[in-house]
C-alpha cells in the first residue's frame, strides 16, 4: 500500500490562468506552513513539481524525516498554452466557444498549443504510477498544483473529470490518496491542518 500526500503549493496571489509559467509562491503564512508540516507523516519521500511554487514549497514543509526525490516536470499544472497568464474573462473573450467547452466537458478539449485534461491526466498518471511501482508501502508527500490533484482525485474517485473539477482544492490544504494493488482510495480532499 502506498499512501499519496498531496499538497498545493502555497498561494501565487495571480489573477490569471498559471500553468507552466513560473511564478513564485507566498510561503510568509509560516503557522500554516508548520502546522501542514505537522500534520504530514515523519518518514516519507517527498517529489514535487519542478515549477517554482511547487518545488519552494517542498522545500517549506520538508521534515527531517522526508527523502527528497528530485523535482520533476511530469507534476506541472496542466499547460494552459496561449491562455497562461490571461485572467478568465481575457480567455472567454478570446476563444468562447473552446473555453466554455474546455471548463464544461473537460476530457480532450485543449486550449491553444496546451494540453487537455485528458492529455494531462495521461502524464501525471504515468509519474505517480512509475513511483508508486518503485516505492510500494511508502508514504509520499507531492508537492503539486491544483489540476495534478484533481486528476488523481477524479481517478481515485472513479468520477468524470467534470465531476472532479467540483472539488476545491485550496493553496497549502492536503489530500490524502492510497494505492492498494489495482485499488486507489481517497481517503482526504483538501484538508486544511
Amino acid at each position: 500500500m502506498t499512501v499519496w500526500h498531496w499538497v498545493r503549493h502555497g498561494p501565487t496571489h495571480e489573477k490569471a490562468l498559471v500553468g507552466w509559467r513560473d511564478v513564485p509562491a507566498d510561503l510568509s503564512d509560516t503557522a500554516q506552513v508548520a502546522k501542514l508540516r505537522d500534520h504530514l507523516p515523519d518518514q516519507a519521500l517527498l517529489v514535487s513539481s519542478d515549477l517554482i511554487r511547487a518545488s519552494a514549497t517542498a522545500d517549506a514543509i520538508q521534515a527531517p524525516g522526508h527523502a527528497r526525490l528530485a523535482d520533476t516536470s511530469a507534476l506541472r499544472e496542466f499547460h494552459f498554452g496561449a491562455w497562461d497568464g490571461l485572467h478568465f474573462s481575457d480567455v472567454a473573450q478570446r476563444d468562447p466557444e473552446l473555453s466554455r467547452a474546455y471548463w464544461e466537458t473537460p476530457g480532450d478539449v485543449a486550449p491553444p498549443e496546451g494540453e487537455s485534461w485528458n492529455a494531462a491526466a495521461r502524464r501525471i498518471n504515468a509519474c505517480v504510477d512509475a513511483l508508486t511501482a518503485a516505492h510500494p508501502d511508502a508514504h509520499i508527500i507531492a508537492t503539486a498544483h491544483i489540476g495534478v490533484i484533481l486528476t488523481q482525485v477524479q481517478r481515485g474517485l472513479g468520477v468524470t473529470p467534470f465531476e472532479a473539477l467540483s472539488h476545491s482544492i485550496d493553496n497549502l490544504s492536503c489530500t490524502r490518496i492510497v494505492f492498494a494493488g489495482a485499488e486507489t482510495t481517497v481517503h482526504q480532499i483538501n484538508h486544511r491542518p
